[in-house]
């Protein structure tokens, strides 16, 4: 395009009618005689300040080549007999680099682009001989980098400096020089908390444009790691790990020290184990431009070295595809996926593995689908475009271009600025990149701002047909909060200068996965320490959480009345909203009990009592629905949705109560920020589709493996019972009635059980007495001398709370360090009361001719005919002197406590004889149960979010190979990818699992018997857990359902609770005798396996497999 012509050049240009006369040749060079023969630095250095004020004041940047001072100042530098010139110009060359781009953008252009040898002079001056001289050039390049903004040092030095790298030609300091400068860049665009929102703004658009130059970047840097000068590659190294922590993304974070040791030593083993780690990798992030240039030099590596084992190219196509899947731009994956297509296709065609093949053609159709039509790619803006408008602009204003050739060379600069912003939507930013380098080529008054505001104008009207015009707030609607803000736990930035708007009675679902950071905002709120959130005497705001424990043994009213802000309410009125909220008044209601004998249900209801009472604006409620049964869920959705006038930030991983509740979606991005979505759940999941595990449960990316159940002795049949109650009754201390009445159950290795009931109906107390944490006070209790169990309690997190100073690792090693399980030993039924102390003290006197003595410990067991008999070690006697004596006798004389204690001591001793308590074999043992092992050694358990804290509780109750899982709400505080994984490791598992939980979809995937827990009585329904055929006088299944009530008495029937099969209240464990079956029986009972085979492929998912066993009829 044609413009106005320039005046001649001859004298430097006049930059505007006020500014001074241009100074003449000679004062120029009598500055410059002046800098390069002063006898002092100071006064070179006045000079250099002195000649940069006169051009700066009169004809500016462009005075610098049109006088000659850049050619002077390489011209002294190249001075290998003078120190003092190569020092004057360093000096020269600093002050320029300090003085011009803060006051004229334009000299940008002329030291980046017209002459950008100016940057590498200095880094070469960084090798001189002279400290003075290597200062000097160090000084220059760290003011240049200070008056760079975000756009020019990705636009203009970044070039600069991998050109001058690329050369190769440099002395190696300028080499490590400027590879500080590429490390000073990625480190400047880092996430930090406390800062401005403009400093935020230029470390976002750093970090954006610098990773879209990863690809190119990487090589550059990897070639140094190999370099010969040990400087050199240390530098280079310290790069490598700056520029990688451009990857937003916390799938590959834990795997890039793995990867950048790879790169620094190549070999087909490292890259074998980088391959390994990644294949070991879920990924759930969106996968962008950084993160494909860092992992697609190895992935090509892996595909198109011919020696490459086929498992690892296995794995290699794996990560292909997963990774593809999670691309969600199509010129990203145009720009990278080709150069994997190669490979990917070779091993469709060679690999020598069937499986291998057709997982490669699955990546393959899944990169073609990634790389999209030309129709869904929204074009990315370049420089040129801009350039064009830029051109028209002008025009369109009359404009006189002064310094025509510096605009050819700006306008191409400014149109790689303005399309780094266009191409990140920061189009806010895009005027003040374009006025100031036009301020001095358009002489016209406020010309150069009209055309930056019209071009500004352009792109936000293009941004908007592009992506869709941003909401306006919405009128009308009373807003409470609008806070911006950054949010940091620890070492690790959760958000960055996000922003949060709340309306009045809106229902706000915060959504994202473990980890992310959602209780530690909720806290934050609560705690006042939120930066922008009204304090609390402006908004009143209460955090209702899942954990309550406090004044355990005070009654519920005591309770809510003791608090100072509640109390001064009167007893009456808090009893009334007390009964509101179901809690019965009078001395036998519930108002009376003791504030211990809730259950979870009933807390979540008192905490929300007393946020009514304190009358909250704002309800901050963390996992409300945990603890509730569906009537209670029910309820709670009601009493949301019928109270408008208060707003509600809801955390929670049940999505129909997310759906049935919210107004609005909250959700973490990958950026570290928040972002609002109108409407439930359903709304946000069809805007992003990605998000759709907060529907599924088995299409987990998160898998569990549980460890196999040990043997037990005596136990041939997946169906014989393993533990049992019988006639079992417990009372709270104080309680009017009893939790439980009369309960016989029983439980075997192939037992899927759902304990179902309301809120406070005594599920949990059920629990409590089947795995000894609670005493029968009626009845009794019996299991298997070596049965293990693993225990997850309701309140989970009861476990590691002792703890929270541990790594996982080390609380693993903490509990299992003495050979058994150290928290058995905490259970109230291992105590020792003042009983107890006294039967140990008692004379045991064995009929055997010899003196009574007293009992100091257990010290043996060995199996004695159909039971077991044990090694007592007397007091005050040698060991020689030990006695073997029967299990039964020890139970006559009231050691049951002394036996139970050395039978779990057995039972886990046996369970870990299959364990090596070492940090490597722990960590394997956490990856298998979804915790990242990075988090588990090297995390403290107290920084760790709810769900990662789950994770381990279930690793520890899993370590000593438990034969029966007992898990107490176990889906509380796990995220849907966690609850998919559980479902899946307990399906697959080999023991018994018997749970409580509110989640239908997780119970009805799992449990095919329930026991129905309702005022104290249990009746069980479903298939039975224990095979009642394998009795012969048992009955056939009944269609009745059968009842506490109907089974706790001892009938006629025979049944697997009271049959003669254990009589004397021990269990039995014989093994029936094998008869050799005919030809005929064994065809028989062949037919019978199939069908019941093709039966259970019939059935719905998630259904055990029947056993098959050697004792059919």
């Amino acid at each position: 395009m044609p413009h106005p012509v320039s005046p001649p050049s001859g004298l430097p240009t006049v930059v505007s009618k006020e500014a001074p006369p241009p100074p003449s040749q000679e004062d120029v060079a009598a500055f410059l005689n002046t800098i390069f023969t002063a006898q002092t630095s100071s006064a070179s250095i006045d000079a250099c300040y002195g000649l940069c004020e006169v051009l700066l004041n009169s004809v500016g940047s462009a005075g610098l080549t049109q006088y000659g001072v850049l050619a002077e100042v390489k011209k002294a530098a190249a001075d290998k007999k003078s120190g003092l010139r190569r020092e004057s110009s360093q000096n020269l060359l600093g002050a320029i680099f300090e003085r011009f781009p803060p006051r004229e953008s334009l000299s940008e252009v002329v030291l980046l682009v017209q002459d950008a040898s100016t940057v590498a002079c200095a880094l070469d001056a960084l090798s001189d001989k002279g400290s003075v001289v290597r200062e000097a050039a160090q000084y220059g390049l760290d003011a240049l980098f200070a008056n760079l903004s975000a756009e020019a040092l990705v636009v203009g030095l970044l070039p600069v400096l991998t050109q001058y790298l690329e050369k190769k030609t440099g002395k190696w300091q300028g080499t490590v020089g400027a590879y500080q400068l590429l490390q000073k860049m990625a480190d400047k665009s880092q996430m930090v908390v406390g800062i401005t929102k403009e400093e935020a703004a230029e470390k976002d658009v750093l970090r954006e444009a610098m990773g879209a130059k990863l690809a190119a970047l990487i090589p550059i840097v990897e070639g140094g790691m190999h370099d010969l000068k040990t400087e050199v590659e240390k530098q280079a190294v310290k790069t490598m790990n700056s520029l990688t922590a451009l990857l937003s993304n916390d799938d590959v974070a834990p795997r890039i020290p793995l990867l950048v040791d790879t790169m620094q030593h190549p070999s087909p083993q490292t890259l074998q184990k980088a391959i390994h780690a990644l294949s070991m990798t879920t990924f759930v992030a969106i996968v962008t431009s950084p993160v494909l240039a860092l992992l697609t030099p190895f992935l090509e590596r892996s595909l198109n070295t011919p020696t490459t084992p086929q498992e690892v190219l296995r794995q290699t196509v794996v990560i292909v595809e997963n990774l593809t899947k999670l691309v969600h731009d199509p010129i990203e994956a145009r720009t990278f996926l080709p150069k994997l297509t190669p490979g990917v296709k070779a091993v469709c065609d060679r690999a020598s593995l069937p499986e291998v093949r057709e997982i490669a053609e699955r990546a393959l159709a899944t990169m073609e689908k990634a790389m999209g039509n030309d129709k869904d790619i929204i074009a990315r803006t370049t420089a040129d475009d801009v350039a064009k408008i830029l051109d028209e602009e002008v025009k369109k204003h009359n404009a006189f271009l002064l310094q025509f050739e510096i605009y050819q060379l700006a306008r191409t600069y400014i149109g790689e600025m303005v399309a780094t912003d266009v191409n990140y939507r920061f189009v806010q930013r895009i005027s003040a990149k374009i006025a100031p380098y036009l301020k001095n080529l358009l002489p016209l008054a406020d010309a150069y701002q009209q055309v930056a505001d019209a071009i500004q104008q352009h792109y936000v009207e293009e941004d908007e047909r592009r992506y869709g015009v941003p909401e306006k707030e919405d009128d009308g609607e009373v807003e409470i909060v609008n806070a911006d803000f950054s949010l940091a736990y620890g070492g690790m930035l959760l958000l960055s200068h996000t922003n949060l708007r709340l309306l009045k009675g809106h229902r706000y679902g915060l959504c994202g996965r473990n980890g992310a950071g959602k209780s530690t905002l909720m806290k934050a709120i609560a705690g006042g320490k939120l930066e922008g959130f009204p304090p609390q005497d402006v908004l009143r705001t209460y955090y209702v959480e899942h954990n309550q424990g406090e004044d355990a043994d005070i009654s519920i009213l005591e309770f809510v009345a003791k608090d100072p802000e509640i109390g001064p309410q009167g007893n009456d009125h808090i009893s009334k909203v007390l009964l509101e909220f179901g809690f019965t008044d009078g001395p036998e209601g519930r108002q009376s009990q003791a504030v211990g004998s809730l259950s979870g249900g009933w807390k979540m209801k008192l905490a929300l009592a007393r946020a009514m009472l304190k009358g909250a604006d704002v309800l901050l409620l963390d996992e409300p629905t945990n603890h509730l049964d569906v009537a209670n869920i029910a309820w709670l959705e009601n009493y949301l949705k019928t109270h408008p006038d208060i707003t509600s930030l809801i955390v929670s991983h049940d999505s129909g109560f997310l759906d049935n509740v919210t107004t609005d979606i909250y959700h973490y991005e990958p950026n570290k920020k928040l972002a609002c979505y109108k409407g439930n759940l359903a709304a946000f999941v069809q805007l992003r589709p990605e998000a759709k595990s907060y529907y599924t449960l088995s299409a987990s990316n998160v898998q569990f493996k549980f460890p196999p159940p040990g043997i037990l002795t005596g136990i041939k049949s997946q169906t014989r019972a393993i533990i049992r109650m019988s006639n079992v009754s417990f009372t709270y201390p104080k309680a009017p009635k009893p939790s439980l009445q009369d309960v016989s159950c029983s439980l075997s290795l192939s037992s899927r059980v759902a304990i179902i009931g309301p809120n406070g109906a005594g599920k949990s107390t059920l629990i409590k007495l089947l795995t000894g944490e609670t005493i029968p006070t009626v009845g009794k209790v019996e299991k298997h001398p070596n049965l293990r169990i693993g225990y997850i309690k309701q309140h989970a997190l009861e476990h590691v709370e002792m703890h929270l100073e541990k790594t996982p690792n080390q609380y693993l090693q903490w509990r299992y360090q003495h050979g058994d399980d150290r928290e058995v030993h905490m259970k109230q039924t291992r105590a020792l009361s003042d009983q107890d102390r006294e039967q140990m003290d008692k004379f045991i006197d064995l009929k055997d001719g010899k003196p009574a003595k007293q009992i100091e410990s257990l010290v043996g067991r060995q199996k004695y005919k159909k039971t077991f008999q044990y090694e007592v070690k007397w007091r005050a006697t040698l060991p020689k002197y030990n006695t073997m004596i029967s299990r039964e006798t020890l139970l006559e004389l009231g050691f049951d406590k002394l036996v139970q204690e050395f039978d779990d001591h057995e039972a886990s001793r046996e369970g870990l004889g299959y364990r090596e308590l070492q940090p490597s074999v722990i960590s394997k043992h956490f990856e298998d149960l979804g915790l990242d092992p990075d988090i588990a050694n090297h995390n403290e358990i107290g920084s760790l979010s709810g769900g990662q804290k789950v994770k381990v509780v279930i690793a520890g109750a899993m370590w000593n190979n438990p034969h029966l899982l007992v898990l107490d709400e176990p889906t509380n505080f796990l995220d849907r990818d966690s609850l998919g994984g559980l479902a899946v490791a307990i399906r697959e598992f080999k023991g018994g699992v018997i749970l409580i939980s509110h989640n239908e979809e997780f119970v009805g995937a799992l449990c095919s018997e329930q026991w129905h827990v309702d005022n104290g009585r249990v009746a069980q329904r479903g298939t039975a857990a224990v095979d009642l055929a394998r009795f012969e006088d048992s009955r056939p299944g009944s269609g009745v359902t059968s009842t506490a009530v109907s089974t706790a008495a001892n009938s006629v029937v025979s049944s697997a609770v009271n049959s003669g099969v254990e009589d004397n209240g021990e269990l039995k464990f014989k093994a029936r005798k094998k008869k050799k079956m005919t030809k005929k029986e064994l065809k028989e009972r062949e037919v019978r396996r199939r069908l019941r085979h093709i039966e259970w492929l019939n059935s719905p998912k998630g259904t055990p497999h029947p056993p098959d066993t050697d004792d059919e009829e």
